[in-house]
């Protein structure tokens, strides 16, 4: 048992009905457009031919919505799990495109003190370590066959750099994890051994609001 392998699928929720361009973070009422369905049916059948045996999903509408098709296509139930949600930021509710946005505003300027933690959110490392923690509790519970967990854009990354040994600062712009992407992270019994790309949907946006 301790040297069986377990494939943990990372996936990013489909695009989002946001015409406001909000920084919607961890804000209810925020479901996927007609398009991030879309995304979310094909995601579906790029995942329909692998053993599938646990879905767990952020408790954010967007990523239920985002995994029903998977856990149709599998016939399985969801399991929500709170470590998947979205990174805590204090500038939900605000625009915050560099230029016409809250980052305009001095009395935002506070918050910007520190981008190596952040100081505007949840601290980079505790946003590492409860996704790990997310990945293991889906490794265990698909035994030898594949897990999905579907999350959010910079907890996803977070995640990738720190299993990668990268400083966890980066660039915003250059993340890859595009809308409706599958993060996989290929386990030897409880080791990470490596991991795997696709973006199902094509590429999107690194820096669309919300995430």
């Amino acid at each position: 048992m301790s040297g069986r392998t377990t494939v943990v699928h990372f996936v990013r929720h489909g695009e989002v009905h946001n015409p406001e361009g909000i920084l919607y973070g961890r804000l209810p009422g925020y479901r996927l457009s007609e398009e991030g369905q879309r995304q979310a049916k094909v995601v579906a059948g790029f995942l329909s031919d692998r053993d599938v045996r646990v879905v767990h999903a952020s408790p954010m509408q967007r990523a239920a919505e985002t995994a029903n098709p998977v856990a149709e296509r599998h016939e399985l139930d969801i399991d929500t799990d709170e470590q998947l949600i979205e990174a805590a930021n204090r500038f939900e509710g605000c625009r915050v495109s560099v230029g016409d946005g809250a980052l305009r505003s001095p009395r935002h300027w506070p918050k910007l003190w520190n981008p190596v933690r952040p100081s505007w959110g949840e601290a980079y490392l505790g946003i590492a370590h409860r996704m790990l923690a997310a990945a293991h509790r889906a490794r265990e519970a698909a035994g030898s066959g594949e897990a999905v967990c579907v999350s959010h854009q910079l907890p996803i990354w977070i995640l990738r750099r720190f299993i990668e040994g990268r400083a966890l600062w980066h660039d915003p712009r250059k993340r890859q994890c595009s809308l409706a992407s599958v993060t996989s992270l290929v386990f030897r019994g409880e080791k990470f051994e490596r991991l795997a790309y696709a973006e199902p949907v094509g590429e999107t946006d690194a820096r669309a609001s919300g995430a």
